[in-house]
């Protein structure tokens, strides 16, 4: 139902509210009311059906004020996600310093900022442009995104655009670089090369040249530097381009006054620094570079995964096939996909059979067969056969997407790691530029003749070897590549956090049905009587069966068509309550139940005792068949395990796990799966609602927890653990509340997980003490602590290929995980 509440023309964009908790006529009355109440509102209209809200503002409007409105008249506005591409950012700090600002934006509740894939996911009411103008007046550029193929190649398009730039400036100040390091540096190191400058052009001309030379370097490649350096400094926010932007510029004032007003230094200290000033340019921009080129592969994972997605699709529409853009197709189109195609969305099979390869979903490289009925997903691969499907899921609600989504909402994940890191880096620079004016005093107070030319030699060091880009991307870079790696074995993780957690798991507890098992009955054992043939005691006991509903029938059934058996037709079916069932094939009487109807029968069972006991030890209940009066049979049902279930425990086991069964099966048959695959720990005949209580006595037992299940009743306890892990063939609610989603469906995605999240965060502390160790250690050699006992002083030119390579190290340790097998 829709009824404004005012009209006012203004030119001033529409705002649209997504209104939870609205279930009649009156609730829009209320909500269109409350919104209608907020200063700048000049028109609502709220709908029911669509539980939104559309207003028109005829002046300014806080969406703060009208969220608040919302709430007061008892109605929620869910928390909206942003995604913003952040440029100029350069280090931890920056990191910091753009999360202050969008979590000062009115309607913010959450912001976290990836330096390494150079984004901001936002959390709550906020108008984008509000986020926008909130970056901006930190020193950033800021844009908002999508998580579609356009967004990610207009992404992929900067990106690339962005290395050309930094090559072509790298390569620029490289070229005019040289000369005054040879120049200098040269005539420094080789007594040759200074009396061949002294003879020929003379020490003067020699510096006006690399005067020229090094404005050049810092005036064109280096501009970065100080366009975004300088701006951060006088508003007291520095950052990494501070540093750099300071350090050379000292360097290249205090050349300046040697060069061109020699008189202004004290006697002795007439130097110049110009090749440091053009080196660490040139280092600086190699080390962007090739951090540039390194973060580029850190995101492969999404970008293969984005890949998949076909462009576009044939359709069936008003009688005739047309090939559309993928964003077109609607649900319930009817889509075809000829062999060596990928399918372009969900649905399900209409016509065809064929066999498709969903390896780049599952991780599992077998071909899986789809006929009429079956699903499948867009992005896999059809083999040999044409099909024909119904589209069942498209745009944002296709299974690639929810992955890509989930895998992008986990890289962009902050650990709790990763606190600490950001109390730092907040402080860092400001303290480096403290340091530096601290060495660059105690120099000039105490530091031998010329002590001005050692202060400032040892100043500029201290500010371009500090390397906050280090700490800033110990983390995200690690995240983003064991995500990515999990992705590609099958391993989704939905929750960052929860690639932390799950290296602490002390025991995995296990839901039996649907995760150790199939999840369905399957004929599992037949043995025949002397006298009688296979398929023919197959084929009539599926006869017999055939006319009941249970679902040990119809496992018998499914057997017997499995195998190409035909099933004969029945007459005068009986079913004996508490016995069995019977019927007559062909004039022969067929009857088919446990042991005592046997005994009523007057038939001896004792012909099949040994088999009968090996099943009871195995936890399954056997059923016997008599045909034309004689024993014939014996058979049993269960839900297998799963094919993948002995190696995945034994994994677990490997991994120093405690592995616990959680199951609403009788004791017996719980105890003997338990036997057969070695599980530690069995809680049988457990209710849905008992589950979280199971799983709360195992952690008070062993510690953390990691719950593995597939069903709508295994959500709560996958709540509960710890870490909760969803096979991926089971129902979207287990999904929702699950940490991990297992693609596969296999349980040996569960140590497949567990061995990358203790990769992972090792990966991130060896990082980490990378990281910090290096500024540790290297800041007070720069400042000359080494200089008193050992003569030894740090060259600035030294200190950035030192910072350069810190950040290197960082970048291609993370990259290792790229090689991670299970």
């Amino acid at each position: 139902m829709n009824a404004p509440i005012a009209t006012t023309r203004t030119n001033a964009p529409p705002i649209s509210l997504p209104i939870e908790g609205m279930t009649c006529a009156s609730c829009v009355g209320r909500v269109e009311k409350a919104l209608a109440g907020v200063k700048g509102v000049g028109s609502v209209s709220v709908n029911l059906a669509t539980e939104r809200a559309d207003i028109r503002p005829s002046g300014p409007v806080d969406t703060l004020a009208l969220v608040r409105a919302v709430e007061a008249a008892g109605y929620r506005v869910p928390a909206a996600s942003t995604e913003l591409a952040i440029e100029g950012m350069s280090c931890a700090s920056c990191i910091a310093r753009v999360e202050k600002a969008l979590k000062a934006v009115p309607g913010v509740t959450e912001a976290v900022v990836n330096l390494a894939s150079e984004r901001a996911s936002v959390r709550g009411a906020a108008d984008p442009q509000a986020l926008v103008a909130a970056v901006a007046t930190a020193g950033y550029a800021a844009r908002p995104i999508g998580r579609g193929r356009a967004d990610t190649d207009e992404t992929a398009q900067r990106k690339d655009a962005e290395r050309a730039q930094l090559k072509r400036d790298l390569t620029l100040a490289a070229v005019l670089a040289l000369p005054v390091f040879v120049l200098e540096m040269g005539s420094h190191l080789v007594p040759g090369v200074h009396h061949l400058i002294m003879r020929s052009i003379g020490m003067q001309a020699s510096w006006y040249l690399q005067f020229a030379l090094t404005t050049l370097v810092l005036a064109v490649p280096g501009r970065r530097f100080y366009a975004q350096g300088i701006p951060a400094l006088l508003r007291l926010a520095p950052d990494m381009n501070s540093l750099v932007a300071v350090g050379t510029l000292a360097a290249y004032a205090y050349s300046l006054v040697a060069t061109f007003a020699p008189a202004l230094l004290p006697a002795g200290t007439v130097n110049v620094y110009y090749e440091a000033a053009a080196v660490i340019v040139t280092l600086i921009l190699l080390g962007r570079f090739l951090e540039a080129r390194a973060k580029g592969r850190t995101s492969e994972a999404i970008k293969r995964l984005i890949g998949l997605q076909a462009k576009t699709a044939r359709v069936r529409r008003e009688g005739t096939l047309r090939e559309i853009p993928i964003a077109e197709v609607a649900h319930g189109d009817i889509v075809e996909v000829r062999p060596g195609e990928r399918i372009p969305v969900d649905g399900d099979v209409t016509g065809g059979e064929s066999y498709v390869d969903e390896s780049m979903i599952t991780g599992e490289p077998v071909p899986v067969a789809k006929s009429i009925g079956s699903a499948v997903v867009g992005g896999t691969v059809n083999q040999r056969g044409a099909l024909t499907f119904r589209a069942a899921a498209v745009g944002e609600a296709t299974m690639l997407s929810q992955i890509i989504r989930m895998v992008e909402e986990a890289q962009g994940a902050k650990l709790p790691i990763q606190a600490l890191v950001d109390k730092v880096t907040m402080w860092f620079v400001p303290a480096v530029m403290a340091a530096a004016a601290l060495t660059f005093a105690v120099w000039l107070a105490f530091g031998p003749s010329p002590a001005l030319t050692f202060a400032l030699v040892n100043a500029v060091a201290v500010l371009i070897i500090a390397c906050p880009c280090a700490m800033g991307l110990a983390t995200p870079t690690s995240i983003m590549v064991g995500t990515g790696r999990g992705a590609e074995l099958g391993v989704l993780f939905r929750k960052g956090e929860a690639l932390q957690l799950l290296k602490d798991a002390r025991v995995v507890a296990v839901d039996k049905t649907g995760t150790l098992t199939e999840g369905r009955p399957a004929l599992t054992d037949l043995e025949i009587a002397a006298g009688f043939e296979r398929a023919h005691v197959l084929g009539r006991i599926a006869a017999v069966e055939a006319k009941s509903e249970h679902p040990i029938a119809r496992a018998i059934v499914e057997a017997a068509e499995g195998e190409g058996i035909a099933i004969p037709a029945t007459d005068a079916f009986e079913s004996v309550t508490g016995f069995g069932v019977r019927a007559e094939i062909d004039g022969e009487r067929v009857a088919v139940g446990a042991d005592r109807y046997m005994r009523e029968l007057g038939l001896d069972v004792g012909l099949f005792a040994a088999t009968a006991e090996r099943l009871g030890d195995e936890g399954k209940t056997p059923l016997y068949a008599a045909i034309g009066g004689r024993l014939a049979a014996i058979v049993a049902v269960a839900d297998p395990i799963k094919e993948t279930t002995p190696e995945a425990i034994a994994a677990l086991h490997d991994l120093g796990l405690k592995v616990a069964m959680i199951t609403g099966d009788n004791r017996r048959t719980a105890q003997a799966i338990a036997h057969r695959l070695g599980i530690d720990e069995v809680a049988a005949e457990v209710l849905p609602e008992g589950k979280v209580e199971t799983v709360r006595k195992l952690k008070a037992e062993y510690g953390r927890l990691a719950f593995v299940g597939d069903g709508i009743n295994d959500a709560p306890a996958l709540a509960e653990a710890d870490v909760g892990l969803a096979v991926g063939n089971g129902t979207d609610i287990a999904m929702e509340a699950a940490d991990v989603v297992l693609m596969s469906g296999s349980l040996k995605g569960v140590p497949t997980a567990i061995a990358l999240s203790r990769a992972t965060i090792g990966n991130i502390r060896q990082n980490l003490f990378w990281a910090f160790a290096y500024n540790t250690a290297l800041i007070p050699v720069a400042a000359g602590a080494l200089y008193p006992a050992f003569g030894i002083l740090l060259s600035p030119i030294f200190a950035a290929g030192a910072m350069v390579l810190s950040s290197i190290f960082v970048l291609g340790n993370a990259l290792r995980l790229r090689r991670f097998q299970p």
